[in-house]
């Protein structure tokens, strides 16, 4: 009797666990769906707010936010990383050609969007005097962006520069005045 229920309780773990969503549990032994959150709905005011928190905080950044959104990638940017985020401001989205934010925001875009957006995201923090000329970095997305020196100061791809850098409890946070788009592939 014992083995067979270590082998019932093995099979429930096993089916509990393939069920899991990142907002919903199921209980194995009553069915009960019990409403949960992600590291993105961890709510802590004492700490220091991560690389999506300080995103949302910023009016600067309201078109990014929105962007992250319709990519489904606040979870994984606000998880431990650490992560260097290269952020385009509003003004930075503005120079895109006209319509362009509208249509990457379609769900049908979505692979693009997440392509476009994990091409501004280094794993690994990098301060500022890290970043060298002719440093290439490898981006989440796979592509590669290069690091250059305009003024002693750098410049991503040889034409976003750096207009500010934000601490974050999972990483830095580096403003920038254009958006960086992938290499076509």
């Amino acid at each position: 009797m014992k083995r067979y229920f270590l082998i019932f309780l093995g099979a429930a773990t096993i089916t509990a666990c393939n069920s899991v969503d990142s907002t919903k549990v199921s209980s194995a032994q009553s069915g009960e769906t019990v409403e949960t959150h992600s590291q993105s709905g961890v709510q802590d005011s004492l700490s220091q707010p991560n690389v999506v928190q300080i995103a949302i905080a910023s009016k600067d950044h309201s078109t990014l936010v929105e962007a992250v959104k319709a990519a489904d990638l606040v979870n994984s940017l606000s998880n431990a990383g650490p992560f260097t985020v290269f952020a385009p401001t509003n003004a930075a989205f503005d120079k895109l050609p006209k319509g362009t934010v509208e249509d990457l925001l379609k769900p049908e875009k979505k692979d693009a969007l997440t392509d476009i957006l994990q091409y501004h995201v280094y794993v690994g923090v990098l301060k500022e005097n890290q970043l060298t000329d002719g440093l290439s970095l490898g981006m989440v997305n796979g592509g590669n962006i290069k690091i250059g020196m305009e003024n002693g100061k750098p410049l991503i791809n040889g034409k976003a520069h750096i207009l500010a850098s934000i601490p974050a409890s999972n990483g830095i946070i580096y403003v920038i005045d254009e958006v960086l788009l992938p290499p076509a592939k």
